[in-house]
């Protein structure tokens, strides 16, 4: 799934790149992320797990997402606020994309392949659903949106893809 590092995808910024420039070709830990969800706290564990890992060589991805119950309604502009006001976020983040149906993203249309611990692929359940990403653009685990990104099955996913 090496295809996944040169997917095109769009900064929240608006500045076109792919997957592999955006987080580097480093390990990454991909959410589809919302602003106004019962787990968006979840951002916090989010970004603390960004600046645990980050010297390592790993950085988290926000992608919002607005498909579940209209939950990230803002613009660019807002999201960024958003997520820079209430949690410190200093991640990457894409522009808000659809991650189901037919006009899903390529990013997510490559992840949803992946199966969970329970051996479950498909469609994304909810927000704050978690992939980790080795640097060589494989799948290595998927956690639904309950698991807590701080979580010890999520910790030593990404572990595992650290040098």
């Amino acid at each position: 799934m090496s295809d996944l590092l040169d997917l095109p995808v769009t900064t929240l910024q608006g500045a076109p790149t792919t997957f592999g420039e955006l987080t580097g070709g480093r390990p990454a830990l991909v959410v589809n992320v919302a602003s106004r969800c019962g787990l968006t706290p979840q951002y916090a564990a989010l970004e603390a797990l960004h600046e645990e890992y980050r010297e390592r060589g790993f950085t988290v991805l926000g992608v919002p997402c607005n498909q579940f119950m209209g939950q990230e309604p803002g613009t660019a502009e807002e999201i960024e606020q958003f997520c820079s006001a209430t949690y410190g976020v200093t991640f990457p983040m894409t522009e808000k994309v659809e991650v189901n149906g037919e006009g899903a993203h390529p990013l997510f249309q490559a992840l949803t392949a992946a199966p969970d611990l329970d051996g479950e692929a498909g469609p994304v359940t909810w927000n704050f659903e978690k992939w980790v990403v080795a640097g060589t653009g494989s799948v290595v685990a998927r956690f639904r949106p309950r698991t807590l990104p701080d979580s010890p099955e999520v910790r030593a996913a990404i572990e595992s893809v650290l040098p």
